[in-house]
């Protein structure tokens, strides 16, 4: 980024604008519940808290799609929820923020997830999860693949956004890469350990340094180590970059050709590691998709994904703020 000058920057900027991403993966629903506790149950010796407020936000893959959409670009998320309640927040959520519901499958069979967090006097006490681990029945992930196809020539690029939820089976992982390959289509993975090396041929692999580490059953301390790590899963994976988040040591970049690259975290007070890496795949694979080269793509998303840490609470990078903050700090 050092030597990219502040008009070619201002160019890539404009270039995210109606990037059309599809994000693929496991939709959630984010409910918070606020209150204070002013006695203990008769029931239980448990807290009774009373509710003062209730809201509901994007959680999951639908996290990213929120943050294409604020990043300039078009989601277009892929995925299923339940009949359900929380099904209908989400369908309002969706109508809410116009982003297009199109590849929403309704699965009757099972429910929405949702993270559902209790929040009092300040303090979390208790999260709920309502969801189901299995796989997708073969009917509902052929909707998925074949919404897909019919869409392909209007996306930029994909994401594939895995929180092991049961969405990302290996049939749906295998036909949508094959998908996207004949076009020639950018893939971007997220990827959860029991899918690791099923996200073979894609053009970003981005996992962080504990998924590496549970995969290969090694610890990554070292730089030689976070090198031969990256080293390892390109040949597993034959993917065409790795990107390895490193927490406070910021990334690590390689690629087939042997390049390897370390860009240090951009992270100037760290408030809540939450939505960070929601925030950099989105960055990243926009970048990628306007044009961007791998290091300037990087760069921009562990800048972001930085911007993140320092806000409370998952909060989705705004393109104003992103770029109008690189260039007041960096160009």
């Amino acid at each position: 980024m050092d030597d990219l000058k502040i008009s070619e920057f201002e160019k890539l900027k404009d270039k995210f604008y109606g990037k059309k991403i599809a994000v693929i993966g496991d939709m959630m629903l984010d409910c918070y519940f606020w209150g204070s506790v002013s006695r203990i149950s008769p029931e239980a010796p448990v807290p009774i808290v009373e509710i003062d407020n209730e809201f509901f936000r994007f959680g999951g893959a639908a996290n990213v799609a929120l943050n294409i959409l604020k990043l300039g670009g078009i989601p277009l998320p892929i995925g299923v929820i339940g009949n359900d309640n929380d099904g209908e927040i989400f369908k309002n959520l969706l109508k809410d923020s116009g982003i297009n519901s199109e590849g929403i499958v309704v699965d009757n069979k099972r429910p929405t997830t949702a993270k559902s967090r209790v929040i009092a006097d300040g303090q979390h006490v208790v999260r709920i999860d309502k969801e189901s681990k299995e796989y997708l029945n073969h009917e509902i992930s052929q909707k998925l693949s074949d919404f897909l196809k019919n869409n392909l020539d209007e996306i930029d690029a994909i994401i594939l956004q895995d929180y092991n939820k049961g969405v990302l089976s290996f049939e749906l992982i295998k036909e949508s890469i094959e998908i996207a390959k004949s076009q020639n289509k950018i893939v971007t993975v997220d990827p959860k350990f029991n899918n690791f090396f099923n996200f073979t041929d894609v053009t970003v692999f981005k996992p962080n340094r504990k998924e590496t580490e549970d995969a290969l059953g090694i610890k990554i301390k070292t730089e030689d180590e976070i090198k031969s790590a990256s080293e390892k899963l390109i040949d597993k994976l034959n993917c065409e970059f790795l990107l390895l988040t490193l927490g406070e040591k910021g990334l690590a970049i390689s690629d087939k050709k042997n390049n390897y690259w370390r860009i240090p975290t951009k992270a100037r007070k760290v408030a809540d590691v939450s939505g960070a890496g929601d925030t950099v795949i989105s960055t990243l694979t926009m970048a990628l998709a306007a044009g961007a080269d791998i290091k300037t793509a990087s760069y921009l998303a562990n800048y972001a994904g930085g911007l993140v840490c320092e806000e409370v609470g998952i909060i989705p990078i705004e393109i104003d703020y992103l770029f109008n903050t690189i260039k007041k700090e960096i160009l």
